[in-house]
């Protein structure tokens, strides 16, 4: 198993992607840290996997209860070797029509979440001589994408503080990537389905902006996300590793 006795923290694992990397990482013999903010979703998934996995509700915002929930995970499995920063969120709208109070939550929980999440976890992994940071990003931190100004920002955001992570960290044995998801079938398009007037015409949009004509799905994602975690891994760091169907290739 390509996890074994290995400790990892998943955020935003109640569901969609992080829910997929919590199951898979289980099955690759990982103890698993399932955190997220509604924490019926996380003892959910918990549950489902067994005893190896252990829930947690945090909002990634907050530094005070990403601090608590390192220290739980630590109390819990003694350690720590592998953070996934994968909770987020995006919305609808251009910089003239989001409000100040939207932009900021989208912001914080994407890209100051990454932040205060690697802040008090990395000094776990180096205690446990150096693991791995998986952050996701998105296609759009490379091309864009219009409506979804603050989204964009805060994954290309995300984008970048992951290269300055991976040189800062180097040397302590710690590796830092990004894996950049196309269009993910996932709660988060779910929500946009159901604020757009024309829900099948705005999924058929976004099938077709890949060549392959569909949306991709969580586990496709998570078995990258498996790759830059593991010993598979040992030469990348800083770099972001794109998975979105051939999106970025037209």
């Amino acid at each position: 198993m390509k996890l074994h006795e290995k400790v990892a923290l998943i955020t935003g694992a109640g569901a969609g992607i992080g829910e997929a990397t919590a199951r898979l990482f289980a099955r690759e013999g990982a103890k698993v840290v399932v955190a997220d903010r509604n924490i019926e979703l996380a003892r959910r998934v918990a549950a489902d996997i067994g005893p190896q996995a252990f829930a947690v509700e945090v909002d990634v915002a907050v530094a005070g209860q990403v601090e608590a929930m390192v220290a739980a995970s630590v109390g819990k499995f003694g350690g720590l070797d592998i953070l996934v920063n994968n909770a987020g969120f995006g919305t609808l709208g251009s910089v003239v029509t989001l409000e100040e109070e939207t932009w900021d939550q989208v912001v914080d929980v994407n890209l100051k979440g990454v932040f205060l999440c690697s802040k008090y976890a990395i000094p776990e992994i180096v205690r446990r001589g150096g693991g791995a940071v998986v952050n996701l990003a998105s296609t759009i931190s490379v091309v864009g994408i219009k409506d979804r100004a603050a989204y964009v920002a805060a994954k290309g955001g995300v984008a970048a503080l992951t290269r300055a992570m991976a040189l800062d960290h180097a040397l302590e044995g710690v590796r830092v990537n990004s894996v950049a998801p196309g269009v993910i079938a996932s709660s988060y398009y779910d929500k946009i389905f159901e604020s757009v007037p024309d829900p099948v015409a705005f999924k058929k949009g976004l099938e077709a902006r890949s060549p392959l004509n569909k949306m991709g799905e969580p586990v496709d994602i998570a078995n990258m996300i498996l790759f830059l975690a593991s010993n598979d891994s040992t030469f990348a760091t800083g770099a972001m590793f794109t998975v979105d169907g051939g999106y970025t290739a037209w």
